[in-house]
C-alpha cells in the first residue's frame, strides 16, 4: 500500500465530501479513490468515512485522522519546498577540500567573497596535501591538481584554471652564485627538487620563447615533498627550485624570492573542482565553483598568477 498516496486521496475526499469530485480533481477514477480509503481503513482498523448513496460524512476517528493528515501534508510540502530551494538559492553548509598552497592563496580569499555574496551559506574548509574520498569523507567539493588527464571517475569535474610552475631563488642566492642566463646554466647551480605527484622530480620540462626544452637533474642534495617547505628552503638561500604558482606568488610579491629564467615556465598544472553529480546540482556547490573560477580568472588577468 502507498500510504502517503492514500492519505492525500483521503484528505481530498474529506475536503470535497465526495469520491467523485475528489477523483476528478486528482485525475483518477472513483473506484481508485474508494479503494484507497478502504485500504487506509483496513490499515488503521478504523472506519474513517460514512458512505451513503448521496453523500460522504466523516466519522469521529476520521476527523481526528484528517487533522493529523493536514499536519503531515503541510510538513511534507514544506520539506519539498526546502529541498527544491537548494537547487535555486545557495544555503546550508558547504564542505570544501583543497590542496594547501592553492587553498591558502586562492581558495580562502575566494571563499570570503562567496560567503559575503551568499549569507545563507556556512563553509567548512579543509586544506591538506592528501586526496580525500569525497563521498566517504563528506565533502561537497574537492579541488585536485594534475599535470595529466584526470583518471576515470564517477565524479563530475569542472576545470578551474591551468597554471605553471616557475623557478625561484632568494635574492641572496642569486647575488652570491650568479643568475642563470639559459637553461643549461642550471647544471652549475644547487637545484632543489620537489617530490610531488604533479611534476617529475629529476627532469624539468620548460616552455620558453623558442618552444619546449628539458634538462635531467643530478641527484639533488635537498629534496622536499611540500611546496611550502621548498619555498622556505629557497627563501633561506638554499638554491634554485620549481614552485607551483600558488606557493610562489606570496614570496615573489614580498620580495623574499625572485624568478630565475623568468622567460621560461615549467610544466603546467590544471586545477579541477570535483563533485558528486551534475544532475540536481545543489545551488551552493554550483555558485561556489562559479565564484572560484571567476576569482582565479581575475587573478590571472591581473597578472598575479
Amino acid at each position: 500500500m502507498d500510504l502517503l498516496r492514500n492519505i492525500k486521496i483521503f484528505k481530498r475526499v474529506a475536503e470535497a465530501s465526495s469520491f467523485t469530485a475528489a477523483a476528478r480533481q486528482l485525475e483518477i477514477t472513483t473506484a481508485q479513490a474508494s479503494r484507497a480509503i478502504s485500504e487506509l481503513e483496513v490499515h488503521l482498523r478504523t472506519r474513517l468515512l460514512h458512505r451513503t448513496t448521496r453523500r460522504v460524512a466523516m466519522t469521529e476517528a476520521g476527523n481526528q485522522y484528517l487533522q493529523r493528515c493536514d499536519e503531515i501534508c503541510s510538513l511534507i510540502d514544506l520539506s519539498e519546498d526546502e529541498v527544491r530551494s537548494t537547487q535555486s538559492l545557495p544555503a546550508g553548509v558547504l564542505r570544501i577540500h583543497a590542496p594547501l598552497s592553492f587553498g591558502q592563496t586562492y581558495v580562502v580569499p575566494a571563499l570570503v567573497r562567496y560567503l559575503e555574496a551568499y549569507p545563507g551559506v556556512r563553509a567548512d574548509l579543509t586544506l591538506s596535501q592528501e586526496t580525500p574520498d569525497l563521498i566517504d569523507e563528506g565533502f561537497d567539493v574537492t579541488l585536485r591538481i594534475t599535470s595529466t588527464q584526470l583518471p576515470d571517475s564517477a565524479l563530475v569535474s569542472t576545470r578551474i584554471c591551468t597554471m605553471p610552475s616557475v623557478l625561484c631563488a632568494s635574492p641572496a642566492y642569486v647575488e652570491r652564485e650568479g643568475t642563470p642566463e639559459k637553461v643549461d646554466d642550471l647544471a652549475a647551480h644547487a637545484c632543489l627538487q620537489l617530490v610531488t605527484p604533479y611534476l617529475p622530480v629529476s627532469r624539468w620540462h620548460f616552455v620558453g620563447p623558442d618552444g619546449a626544452t628539458e634538462i635531467d637533474l643530478p641527484p639533488g642534495r635537498l629534496r622536499l615533498n611540500s611546496p611550502e617547505a621548498l619555498a622556505s628552503a629557497l627563501a633561506y638561500g638554499a638554491g634554485i627550485g620549481p614552485l607551483p604558482m600558488p606557493s610562489a606568488v606570496p614570496l615573489l610579491t614580498s620580495g623574499k624570492l625572485v624568478r630565475v629564467l623568468p622567460e621560461f615556465e615549467l610544466q603546467s598544472m590544471t586545477i579541477y573542482a570535483m563533485y558528486a553529480s551534475r544532475k540536481y546540482l545543489d545551488a551552493k556547490i554550483k555558485a561556489w565553483v562559479e565564484c572560484l573560477r571567476a576569482y582565479v580568472a581575475q587573478e590571472i588577468g591581473a597578472g598575479r598568477i
